[in-house]
């Protein structure tokens, strides 16, 4: 299956190359698993869920660590049938055997509860996508019960969830939505938009 993420990265600083080079170290763990490509719009993060969640937390936590707003978007794929399979792509958390929904989300909620502090606070907001299945919202209303009780929702809006806490958490509960709604081998999609630091009032 192939899953990856095309990522941009948006510091509201004078300084913003400077903040974005000071942060691509945090990448450095993780590149012996990845597949990274980058051209002037975007970087392509190719690799298993397990391995672009905490790349992207990395990354944003690091650039966020200077203090200036930084925001994190981000297209997030896998199983796209119109994508070719990559062995680098292969993966513990997605595939294998139907969970029943109700296990889904109580594994979901642990795997979060279970997720290292950063001490970043972070607000997002994401849309999750399942293609191809009669029964898609029945996912989607699954990972939304998920969501309430993930210790980081925050509202519904049009079109998206919002979420708020620690970067750890937050990148924990987009994980957690990616892997576990959705058919195991089927195509799923989340639009992300990540955010810290800003000036706007909450």
């Amino acid at each position: 299956m192939f899953s990856g993420a095309q990522i941009s990265l948006y510091p509201m600083a004078d300084d913003f190359v400077g903040v974005i080079l000071g942060a691509l170290g945090a990448l450095d763990p993780y590149r012996d698993r990845l597949r990274i490509e980058t051209d002037d719009i975007s970087t392509l993060l190719v690799g298993p869920p397990e391995v672009l969640f905490p790349a992207m937390r990395d990354l944003f936590v690091a650039a966020s660590a200077s203090g200036k707003h930084c925001v994190l978007s981000a297209a997030i794929s896998r199983g796209c049938p119109g994508e070719p399979d990559d062995p680098i792509c292969r993966s513990d958390e997605v595939g294998g055997p139907v969970i029943p929904l109700d296990e889904r989300k109580v594994a979901a909620i642990r795997a979060v509860q279970a997720t290292a502090v950063t001490g970043q606070a972070t607000a997002a907001q994401f849309s999750l996508y399942v293609m191809g299945t009669g029964d898609h919202m029945d996912e989607i209303y699954g990972c939304i019960d998920f969501l309430k009780q993930s210790g980081v929702y925050e509202r519904s809006k049009h079109f998206c969830t919002k979420l708020r806490g620690d970067a750890g958490a937050i990148f924990a509960t987009l994980n957690e939505a990616f892997c576990r709604f959705g058919p195991g081998a089927g195509h799923v999609t989340l639009d992300v938009t990540v955010s810290a630091n800003s000036p706007s009032a909450v």
